[in-house]
């Protein structure tokens, strides 16, 4: 009696544990001084978030309206304008102490120590640059969302890695793998190039994309936030629409389980904890 006691327990258990839901508590918001703030970088070992803000205007022209800021990991705003004479800066990423940052036609280069911008590599043909990704060996990948592109930078020059996509968005390199995210699929690109599809039936406008351990976190930019796992299993976590926020390029923090999540209309950034 005791030993089938044991089993039911157990069985009872393990079924509670995989239909446990995975869930996003939020812990704190930024105030609404952040004008259009698109991508958000988390640099860990500075315990500091960088916010991309698009600002006022027409966020597909070249107005020199858009901007940095820098926060710290309670969401107090430290810099409005770290760096200013942008564009319409989205995506970002980090490699030893440069940042690089999509910028319409244009991939920015920022050395955060000297906090100026270095460079710009201008590539009048592409669409529009919307997210970038740096490898651990400091390769840098940068997705066109209208061009249906993914570049790669090399020797300062950017050439195509991936093309005939449909709005590639997100994407992510870690040790030999490569991920990116378009209209509501999650994809995985070999070392010989071969798309292999590891999930789909997201909201179209797949934006923000990151990983927990074996298993990605995906925004969407209409307001919805999702967990997958590697087998294609979609999780919603959070659906905002009908607070009219938006979901856009989030950071994650691995070590305090926190999305820090940028609310592009609502002019703050949002962070949760993933439980």
């Amino acid at each position: 009696m005791f030993k089938v006691f044991i089993i039911a327990f157990f069985f009872l258990v393990a079924s509670y544990l995989s239909n446990a839901q995975t869930k996003l508590t939020k812990v704190w918001e930024t105030d609404t001084l952040l004008p259009v703030p698109e991508s958000v970088l988390l640099k860990e070992d500075e315990q500091a978030l960088y916010v991309s803000l698009i600002g006022k205007g027409d966020a597909s022209a070249a107005d020199n309206n858009g901007s940095i800021a820098k926060l710290d990991m309670d969401g107090n705003i430290q810099a409005q304008d770290w760096i200013s004479g942008l564009n319409s800066p989205k995506g970002m990423a980090l490699h030893n102490t440069y940042l690089y940052v999509a910028d319409l036609q244009e991939l920015v280069v920022i050395d955060i120590e000297s906090e100026t911008i270095v460079n710009k590599i201008a590539m009048p043909e592409v669409g529009m640059f919307n997210d970038v990704t740096a490898s651990s060996n400091g390769t840098i990948y940068v997705s066109d969302s209208k061009g249906g592109k993914i570049y790669v930078l090399k020797d300062d020059k950017l050439t195509v890695f991936l093309d005939g996509l449909t709005n590639p968005n997100g994407v992510l390199a870690e040790g030999i793998s490569f991920y990116f995210v378009d209209s509501g699929a999650l994809y995985e690109v070999t070392t010989d190039k071969k798309i292999n599809k590891l999930a789909d039936g997201m909201e179209k406008s797949t934006d923000g994309l990151q990983k927990d351990e074996e298993n990605f976190l995906i925004s969407c930019w209409a307001g919805l936030i999702y967990y997958v796992t590697p087998d294609g299993k979609v999780e919603e976590l959070k659906d905002s629409r009908i607070e009219k926020m938006n979901t856009a390029d989030f950071a994650f923090s691995s070590r305090t389980r926190t999305l820090f999540v940028p609310t592009f209309f609502k002019n703050k950034v949002i962070a949760y904890k993933l439980e």
